[in-house]
């Protein structure tokens, strides 16, 4: 899954990075609102972390322009802890969450888990496709109960398949929500990590849809 961080404060964008990758998200970042208008018009991101406080263009003037223009990613906005104003300015344009500084980064990657999933219609914070069980809080894949070790990438192409079960996912799709830059995207290594998932995991569990991507299904 991937997220855009818009933060101009060095220190906390670099933890927050930090935080992502190692649950396991692909991160890209922004320091001022204008590149981070122009990143969420032409990237494409499952969650955004958004500070108000931001040189160039203020973080409520680009969630405005955002929706305006009918981006519908989940927003989580950063507000400073007296900035009561903020949060209801914040919800009125369009943020799905909010979380005032100083928080803890257990409760926003929490916060992050709950947004990604609401988004795709999961209540539960394990995702589930047959004896395959993925655990978003934890950032661990069972079989029948058994641990099954996954490589990050390969992890990140499971989870985005998890979460968009029964629908047909492009090559194009999983490039652009498992890597954090467009440099790093290789077409040809997608087909690498479902290979690998495939020996991992049941046989018929990641359907291929010739001539269109990749689906997931409860093996029969």
């Amino acid at each position: 899954m991937r997220i855009l961080v818009v933060e101009d404060e060095p220190t906390l964008a670099g933890q927050l990075k930090q935080a992502l990758d190692a649950a396991g998200y692909a991160v890209v970042t922004a320091d001022n609102g204008e590149d981070a208008h122009f990143l969420g018009a032409v990237e494409t991101f499952d969650a955004v972390i958004l500070d108000l406080g931001l040189p160039r263009m203020d973080g409520l003037t680009v969630l405005g322009k955002w929706r305006a223009d009918g981006m519908t990613v989940p927003v989580l906005i950063l507000t400073a802890r007296d900035g009561w104003h903020e949060k209801v300015a914040g919800i009125d344009a369009g943020a799905d969450d909010y979380l005032t500084k100083p928080f803890h980064m257990e409760e926003l990657l929490a916060r992050m888990r709950a947004l990604i999933r609401r988004a795709g219609g999961h209540a539960s914070a394990s995702l589930a496709c047959g004896p395959v069980v993925l655990d978003t809080r934890a950032g661990r894949v069972s079989l029948n109960g058994q641990p099954v070790s996954l490589t990050s990438h390969e992890f990140r192409v499971l989870a985005y398949l998890m979460h968009h079960q029964g629908e047909v996912v492009s090559r194009t799709d999983l490039n652009e929500h498992i890597y954090a830059q467009d440099y790093d995207r290789d077409s040809n290594t997608i087909e690498v990590f479902i290979g690998r998932l495939r020996k991992k995991l049941p046989a018929g569990l990641i359907e291929t849809v010739r001539g269109l991507g990749y689906r997931l299904v409860t093996p029969e």
